[in-house]
């Protein structure tokens, strides 16, 4: 059985602010709970005014304290951007605080642009020793084993569960090297997807943490009472899209009726391309398009995002999303 789960990135709307982004982010994470989601995660990125993610651990912590059972976790914490010390202190934390809920997804990539990662001081000289850090951070989660001379406290101990997240190649043969969860961010970058998934599934190695191969996919999904207003919905990331492919990015910008008044057919070309894998409408087109999506990849769970400008249809679409899965 497929199980479903929830990517958000706490936008920043044009006429909001962080603050707002950050309380409706948890609104959503308590919808997410209602309807019977099984996590709820958000991603690292930086210098981008329309994401209030940014700090991942902290808005994780905000999102757990305001649900009760729903899964918390992040897709993903930059781990190139850290010391692994840190990251196993932060979610140790969040384990003290929010016990069997927390996931730890981590990634290879900035989050952001070259300046930017510049920085942060870290990205470029962490990027290649991101296998090493990652079995580091592995141990600093692990039970402090006799004569370590450094534990993270809080943290030891804590094995909260390490997922690997990636847009290659390369995270995906990591994963299966070190039998570990694998999560596919083919809602922006699709063009890999089956590859990885297969080559994961074929190089994957039991481990401590999982005996046999556990993969995800992250798929954008755009659900209302009809396709029309699912597609009208739409276009807030459609246009989202576009600006970081210029690379303006900025905040959320309101739907409109028709996306060629705001866009021309290059862009709308480009944002196509990162839209491969997507659900768009009504109930039974969600759910005809979310079944056509697993019988492709054959992931053990699927994870739904969509950036919406307005609260009420942003949490109406995971609504609809949720009685869409009930009928596969």
């Amino acid at each position: 059985m497929t199980v479903f789960s929830v990517l958000d990135l706490s936008p920043i709307v044009e006429g909001g602010d962080a603050r707002r982004a950050l309380l409706e982010t948890a609104e959503l994470a308590k919808t997410a709970e209602r309807t019977g989601f099984n996590r709820f995660w958000l991603a690292e990125h930086h210098n981008m005014p329309g994401i209030a993610s940014a700090a991942t651990a902290v808005a994780l912590g905000f999102v757990a304290g305001q649900t009760e059972t729903i899964r918390v976790g992040s897709g993903g914490i930059m781990l190139p951007n850290h010391a692994p010390l840190v990251v196993a202190e932060q979610f140790g934390t969040l384990a003290a605080l929010y016990p069997d809920r927390i996931d730890l997804g981590l990634g290879r990539a900035p989050g952001t642009d070259g300046e930017t990662a510049r920085a942060l001081r870290r990205y470029f000289d962490a990027a290649d020793q991101f296998p090493r850090d990652v079995i580091e951070l592995q141990r600093f989660l692990d039970d402090p084993a006799e004569g370590q001379r450094v534990t993270a406290w809080p943290g030891a101990g804590s094995k909260v569960p390490v997922w690997l997240l990636g847009s290659s190649l390369f995270s995906a043969e990591l994963a299966a090297h070190l039998g570990l969860p694998f999560a596919f961010a083919s809602h922006f970058a699709p063009e890999l997807l089956l590859q990885a998934l297969h080559s994961y599934r074929a190089g994957f190695r039991p481990s401590k943490q999982l005996a046999e191969p556990y993969a995800m996919a992250a798929i954008n999904v755009f659900a209302a009472d009809s396709d029309a207003e699912a597609q009208r919905l739409s276009t807030s990331m459609q246009q989202s899209f576009a600006a970081v492919v210029t690379g303006k990015p900025g905040k959320l910008k309101p739907p409109v009726d028709d996306i060629t008044t705001v866009l021309d057919a290059r862009q709308i070309a480009a944002v196509e391309s990162r839209l491969t894998y997507a659900a768009i409408g009504g109930v039974e087109t969600v759910r005809a398009k979310l079944a056509e999506f697993i019988a492709l990849t054959g992931v053990n769970e699927v994870m739904v995002t969509g950036m919406i400008h307005d609260l009420e249809p942003r949490l109406h679409s995971l609504e609809v999303t949720a009685e869409a899965v009930k009928g596969l």
